[in-house]
Protein backbone atom coordinates (compact mmCIF):
# COMPACT_ATOMS: atom_id res chain seq x y z
CA UNK A 1 0.00 0.00 0.00
CA UNK A 2 2.87 2.24 0.64
CA UNK A 3 4.31 1.51 -2.68
CA UNK A 4 1.64 2.34 -4.25
CA UNK A 5 0.77 5.61 -2.92
CA UNK A 6 4.54 6.74 -3.21
CA UNK A 7 4.51 6.34 -6.83
CA UNK A 8 1.62 8.72 -6.94
CA UNK A 9 2.73 10.96 -5.39
CA UNK A 10 6.31 11.25 -6.39
CA UNK A 11 6.14 12.79 -9.69
CA UNK A 12 3.50 15.91 -7.35
CA UNK A 13 6.56 16.20 -4.92
CA UNK A 14 8.91 16.50 -8.04
CA UNK A 15 6.73 19.19 -9.58
CA UNK A 16 6.71 21.09 -6.41
CA UNK A 17 10.79 20.85 -5.82
CA UNK A 18 10.78 22.10 -9.31
CA UNK A 19 8.13 24.92 -8.64
CA UNK A 20 10.55 25.63 -4.92
CA UNK A 21 13.87 25.48 -6.46
CA UNK A 22 12.13 27.96 -9.57
CA UNK A 23 10.95 30.24 -7.15
CA UNK A 24 13.96 30.90 -5.10
CA UNK A 25 15.91 31.06 -8.42
CA UNK A 26 13.76 34.15 -9.40
CA UNK A 27 14.64 36.34 -6.41
CA UNK A 28 18.03 36.21 -7.06
CA UNK A 29 20.14 39.02 -9.01
CA UNK A 30 20.72 37.77 -12.72
CA UNK A 31 23.06 40.96 -13.40
CA UNK A 32 25.46 42.00 -10.65
CA UNK A 33 27.78 44.93 -10.57
CA UNK A 34 30.25 44.46 -8.01
CA UNK A 35 32.12 48.00 -6.95
CA UNK A 36 35.31 47.17 -4.66
CA UNK A 37 36.06 51.12 -3.76
CA UNK A 38 39.78 50.20 -2.68
CA UNK A 39 40.56 48.26 -5.79
CA UNK A 40 38.46 50.96 -7.88
CA UNK A 41 37.09 48.42 -10.00
CA UNK A 42 34.11 46.80 -10.94
CA UNK A 43 33.25 42.94 -11.80
CA UNK A 44 30.20 42.33 -13.83
CA UNK A 45 28.58 38.90 -13.21
CA UNK A 46 25.44 37.37 -15.77
CA UNK A 47 23.74 34.80 -14.02
CA UNK A 48 27.04 34.17 -11.46
CA UNK A 49 29.54 34.26 -14.18
CA UNK A 50 32.29 36.60 -14.37
CA UNK A 51 31.20 38.79 -17.87
CA UNK A 52 33.68 42.08 -17.51
CA UNK A 53 36.10 43.53 -15.11
CA UNK A 54 36.18 47.51 -15.67
CA UNK A 55 38.28 50.13 -13.75
CA UNK A 56 36.15 52.58 -12.32
CA UNK A 57 36.43 55.57 -10.45
CA UNK A 58 34.70 56.74 -7.17
CA UNK A 59 34.58 59.36 -4.82
CA UNK A 60 37.33 61.45 -4.00
CA UNK A 61 38.71 63.30 -0.86
CA UNK A 62 36.28 65.18 0.71
CA UNK A 63 33.03 63.11 -1.45
CA UNK A 64 31.48 59.65 -0.65
CA UNK A 65 30.60 57.13 -2.54
CA UNK A 66 27.74 55.18 -0.64
CA UNK A 67 28.34 51.57 0.26
CA UNK A 68 25.62 49.13 0.32
CA UNK A 69 23.72 46.74 -1.74
CA UNK A 70 21.11 48.60 -4.22
CA UNK A 71 18.61 48.00 -7.43
CA UNK A 72 18.22 50.32 -10.06
CA UNK A 73 16.16 53.18 -9.74
CA UNK A 74 15.95 54.87 -12.99
CA UNK A 75 18.27 54.83 -16.17
CA UNK A 76 18.71 57.44 -18.95
CA UNK A 77 21.06 56.72 -22.34
CA UNK A 78 21.81 60.90 -21.78
CA UNK A 79 22.09 62.78 -18.89
CA UNK A 80 23.52 65.67 -17.85
CA UNK A 81 24.45 66.78 -13.61
CA UNK A 82 22.15 69.07 -12.71
CA UNK A 83 24.53 69.65 -9.61
CA UNK A 84 27.43 69.55 -11.07
CA UNK A 85 27.97 72.08 -14.05
CA UNK A 86 25.77 70.18 -16.87
CA UNK A 87 28.86 67.80 -17.26
CA UNK A 88 27.67 64.68 -19.45
CA UNK A 89 26.82 61.18 -17.46
CA UNK A 90 26.32 58.63 -20.39
CA UNK A 91 24.27 55.44 -19.62
CA UNK A 92 23.73 56.33 -16.36
CA UNK A 93 21.97 53.94 -14.28
CA UNK A 94 20.88 55.60 -10.78
CA UNK A 95 21.01 53.66 -7.90
CA UNK A 96 20.19 56.35 -4.60
CA UNK A 97 19.02 59.62 -4.83
CA UNK A 98 21.66 61.66 -7.55
CA UNK A 99 24.44 58.35 -7.21
CA UNK A 100 24.70 57.23 -10.34
CA UNK A 101 26.60 53.97 -11.87
CA UNK A 102 27.77 56.52 -15.51
CA UNK A 103 29.98 56.84 -18.57
CA UNK A 104 33.09 59.08 -18.01
CA UNK A 105 35.10 60.92 -21.24
CA UNK A 106 37.89 61.22 -17.79
CA UNK A 107 39.29 57.61 -18.97
CA UNK A 108 42.71 58.76 -17.27
CA UNK A 109 41.40 59.11 -14.25
CA UNK A 110 39.97 55.53 -14.40
CA UNK A 111 41.61 53.48 -11.39
CA UNK A 112 41.39 55.93 -9.11
CA UNK A 113 38.97 58.37 -7.10
CA UNK A 114 38.13 61.10 -9.09
CA UNK A 115 34.46 61.64 -8.78
CA UNK A 116 31.70 63.43 -6.66
CA UNK A 117 30.23 60.27 -5.50
CA UNK A 118 29.08 58.73 -8.47
CA UNK A 119 30.89 55.41 -10.12
CA UNK A 120 32.51 56.23 -13.37
CA UNK A 121 33.19 53.62 -16.22
CA UNK A 122 34.48 54.03 -19.69
CA UNK A 123 31.96 55.13 -21.74
CA UNK A 124 31.94 51.80 -23.87
CA UNK A 125 31.95 50.31 -20.73
CA UNK A 126 28.67 51.92 -19.05
CA UNK A 127 26.65 51.32 -22.42
CA UNK A 128 27.43 47.60 -22.02
CA UNK A 129 26.02 47.83 -18.79
CA UNK A 130 23.24 49.99 -19.46
CA UNK A 131 22.19 47.42 -22.11
CA UNK A 132 22.81 44.21 -19.80
CA UNK A 133 20.74 45.82 -17.22
CA UNK A 134 18.02 46.99 -19.85
CA UNK A 135 17.89 43.23 -21.54
CA UNK A 136 17.74 41.68 -18.15
CA UNK A 137 15.53 44.14 -16.83
CA UNK A 138 16.37 46.73 -13.31
CA UNK A 139 14.31 44.01 -11.15
CA UNK A 140 17.06 41.47 -11.76
CA UNK A 141 19.94 43.60 -11.05
CA UNK A 142 21.94 44.25 -8.06
CA UNK A 143 24.51 46.71 -6.90
CA UNK A 144 26.93 46.65 -4.74
CA UNK A 145 29.10 48.66 -2.96
CA UNK A 146 31.93 47.72 -0.56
Amino acid sequence: MLQIWFRRLFPVLMILVGVLVQTNASFAARIEARVDLKAQQMIVKVDGEVAHVWKVSTARRGYVTPRGVYGPKRMHTSYYSKKYYNSPMPYSIFFKGGYAVHGTNAVKALGGPASHGCIRLATPNAKALYNLVRNHGPSQTRIIIS
